[in-house]
C-alpha cells in the first residue's frame, strides 16, 4: 500500500462528513492489515483503475450508518432501508470522489465505479495480496472504518508476474 494515498482520503472524509454530516470525526489509530476483512454490518465497496489501482471500502454499523443518514436528510430513519442504503453509497462515492480529484491533482490518472453496498456482518472482504491500510473515524455518530487497498502502478509499484520455470 502507498501511503502517499492516505491524506487524500482522510482530508475528502473529514471534508464531507464536517459539510454534509455537521460533524468533525476524530481519526483513531491507523493500522496495516493483510488478512481479510470482516465486513461491518454495513459496507460500501468502491473500485479505483488507472494509475492508481485497488478498493476502498467504508466500513460501518447499521446504527451508524441510521445516524449519518438521519443527520443529513434531517429526518430519523427507524431501519436500514433503500434511501438509508443509497445515503451511505453516496457518502462513500463523494469521498472517493473527491479523494480521487485530489490523487488527480498530484499527477496520478484514477477512474473509480459506482459504489456497492454489502450487507451483513460476518463477510469476508479479501483485497489478496494488497495491503490494506484501516482507519477509523470516529464521532458522535459512531465509527466509519476506512479501508484502503491501492496500488501506484503508474511508478512501478505493480508486482512483476513470475514466469514459471523461465
Amino acid at each position: 500500500m502507498n501511503v502517499q494515498f492516505l491524506n487524500p482520503f482522510i482530508e475528502a472524509a473529514y471534508s464531507v462528513l464536517e459539510a454534509e454530516v455537521g460533524i468533525t470525526p476524530q481519526r483513531g489509530k491507523i493500522a496495516l492489515q493483510r488478512s481479510a476483512a470482516t465486513a461491518d454490518d454495513v459496507t460500501v465497496l468502491i473500485s479505483m483503475v488507472g494509475e492508481v489501482k485497488g478498493v476502498v471500502l467504508y466500513g460501518l454499523s447499521e446504527r451508524t450508518a441510521i445516524n449519518l443518514v438521519s443527520r443529513i436528510l434531517g429526518q430519523p430513519f427507524d431501519a436500514f432501508d433503500d434511501l438509508a442504503q443509497s445515503g451511505i453509497g453516496e457518502i462513500g462515492n463523494v469521498i472517493t470522489g473527491q479523494a480521487s480529484n485530489r490523487i488527480a491533482a498530484a499527477g496520478f490518472e484514477v477512474n473509480i465505479s459506482t459504489p456497492t453496498m454489502i450487507l451483513g456482518k460476518g463477510t469476508l472482504i479479501s483485497t489478496l495480496d494488497f495491503e490494506r491500510l484501516q482507519v477509523p473515524l470516529e464521532s458522535e455518530l459512531g465509527t466509519l472504518q476506512i479501508h484502503l487497498a491501492l496500488r501506484d502502478t503508474k511508478n512501478g509499484s505493480e508486482p512483476t508476474p513470475h514466469a514459471n520455470g523461465a
